[in-house]
């Protein structure tokens, strides 16, 4: 990895901060919970970590409703708290990703405030507002991301603005050039303050339909979910509200603004069909975009077969590959749960993670950590406290991230964390798992230090050994990547040459020769090495 555009290649780390570690003693994952946790992190391996908003908000969303861009939620710490994190980060060897959320800000922002006083004020066109239809109600059938209409009426100015997520986060109107000037500055502030880059929340859903007209109803609505949304939004095909040709205008404009500093834009464009997502990683559009089609396959060979290979064909490089994330049920969870959906979900990291592009964990993939148990007088989740569906809630994937055993699993000295761990036990923490060579956290370790010190699977074309069958196997040079998909014993026939097993999910296989055709148990990945001489 050369120092410049750092990102190529990097792993990364998902740190959801309410729940990585509490510095305070309040329950909360905060700033100075991360601080003292930061070695973890470069012992695990990982180049850069990526932290969720801390900035002030009402917290109506968990911080993805943004009161003031350029602060820190007294919750979350100070603004010193946060330099010091980023000062530690860097002496770790570690690039710092901060969460940018500009579809959408508060409604609590100062902004909104002051667009919601008057439809004379000069915020007014910050915001998305439209007259009722002509015969009342929303001005079009536009849905929002948690259920109901995208529209909510302001009966003192008597119009409805737009909110793609709850009334609480009105959209931006990234048509006023006033709204681009101001993220401009927001950006310029944060490199300032010394951060590597950014994560780009809804990256693909910023700029809107000139007209807003309506959206068509989907023929066949689409059974993927976006997170945990409810299912309104997948009745209607999103023709006009999101993934708009002018989005890209805007990253451009950001390019030339974090390029002469090295610094990142990572977007998340939670588009699941690559020729819709090629266009953001195109010439100067976006540095990075997330992949998130995994998230979204079950243990199914031809199938994962298909998603990596429609990832590898994206712009070489640019792809930001995962497996999970602080929307989606865990991969072990999604994968069966207990030992076999562990085995499978580290198969699909060792997959991944030999992918070209960078990768991302999220906290607690390193732990083989499942979904935690949810009680609904527990859940703090908006699509489960406000819509009810707490089949759904995103709070299973959110739970404290457990460090030690005893009161609070090292994470909390709070009576109760702001979400319960979910039944975790001593053997999920990491300091149970690091004294285990054995163990789930030992596993990641080793597979990210076989990555970092193998240069083809950075550099080297992607050549596929199977195109069939339970094994998902590819080659990169003299790295081979491969996993048993199915649910029997299966061999891989490997090309000439002599192949040592560099990695192993089962940590007994490590280190001798693979021969010329590689047993795999169920779920078992392996990168090989060719030997030279």
């Amino acid at each position: 990895m050369t120092a410049a555009q750092w990102w190529r290649g990097a792993v990364g780390y998902e740190v959801y901060l309410r729940s990585f570690a509490d510095g305070d003693g309040d329950g909360v994952g905060d700033l100075p919970g991360l601080l003292s946790r930061l070695d973890h992190l470069a012992e695990l391996g990982v180049d850069a970590v990526w932290i969720t908003p801390f900035y002030p908000s009402p917290m109506r969303d968990h911080g993805y409703d943004v009161a003031d861009y350029r602060g820190v939620d007294p919750v979350f710490g100070s603004d010193t708290d946060l330099d010091a994190c980023v000062a530690r980060a860097h002496e770790l060897g570690l690039r710092v990703v901060v969460d940018l959320v500009p579809n959408h800000s508060s409604s609590d922002h100062p902004w909104f405030r002051a667009a919601r006083s008057s439809r004379s004020s000069a915020y007014r066109d910050y915001y998305v507002w439209r007259d009722p239809a002509p015969g009342g109600g929303p001005p079009n059938n536009w849905v929002a991301h948690f259920g109901g209409s995208g529209w909510t009426f302001d009966a003192a100015t008597g119009q409805y603005w737009l909110h793609l997520f709850l009334p609480e986060q009105p959209d931006l109107n990234w048509a006023n050039p006033a709204v681009r000037d101001e993220f401009d500055a927001i950006i310029a502030f944060w490199l300032d303050r010394g951060v590597d880059g950014f994560r780009i929340d809804v990256a693909h859903g910023l700029v809107k339909h000139d007209d807003l007209p309506d959206n068509p109803v989907a023929a066949q609505p689409d059974a993927v979910e976006l997170g945990a949304v409810v299912s309104t939004w997948e009745t209607l095909e999103h023709r006009y509200d999101v993934d708009q040709p002018a989005v890209l205008d805007v990253y451009r404009r950001w390019r030339a603004i974090t390029a002469p500093r090295d610094a990142v834009l990572l977007g998340e464009v939670y588009l699941l069909d690559p020729a819709r997502l090629r266009r953001y990683l195109a010439g100067d559009g976006l540095d990075l975009a997330f992949w998130f089609a995994p998230l979204h396959v079950p243990w199914d060979a031809q199938r994962l077969r298909r998603v990596l290979a429609d990832g590898a064909g994206l712009p070489a490089g640019r792809v930001a590959w995962v497996s999970g994330s602080h929307d989606r049920s865990r991969a072990v969870s999604r994968f069966g749960g207990g030992a076999v959906g562990r085995a499978r979900a580290l198969a699909l990291s060792t997959l991944l993670l030999g992918m070209p592009g960078a990768a991302f964990l999220y906290q607690g993939e390193e732990l083989g950590l499942s979904d935690g148990a949810i009680a609904a007088a527990d859940a703090q989740d908006p699509i489960a406290v406000r819509e009810g569906a707490l089949a759904r809630t995103r709070d299973v994937c959110r739970t404290p991230l457990p460090w030690a055993p005893g009161p609070g699993f090292g994470f909390t000295t709070a009576e109760r964390p702001w979400l319960p761990f979910g039944a975790r036990t001593d053997a999920d923490t990491v300091a149970v798992q690091r004294d285990d060579p054995g163990s789930m956290l030992h596993r990641y370790r080793r597979l990210l230090a076989v990555r970092r010190d193998t240069p083809e699977l950075r550099a080297a074309p992607l050549d596929w050994l199977t195109d069939a069958g339970p094994v998902v196997a590819y080659r990169r040079g003299d790295a081979i990547v491969a996993a048993n998909c199915g649910d029997a014993a299966a061999t891989l026939a490997l090309p000439a040459g002599a192949w040592t097993v560099a990695f192993a999910s089962r940590a007994d296989a490590e280190g001798g020769d693979a021969g010329d055709e590689f047993p795999l148990a169920p779920a078992e990945a392996v990168i090989l090495r060719r030997r030279s001489g």
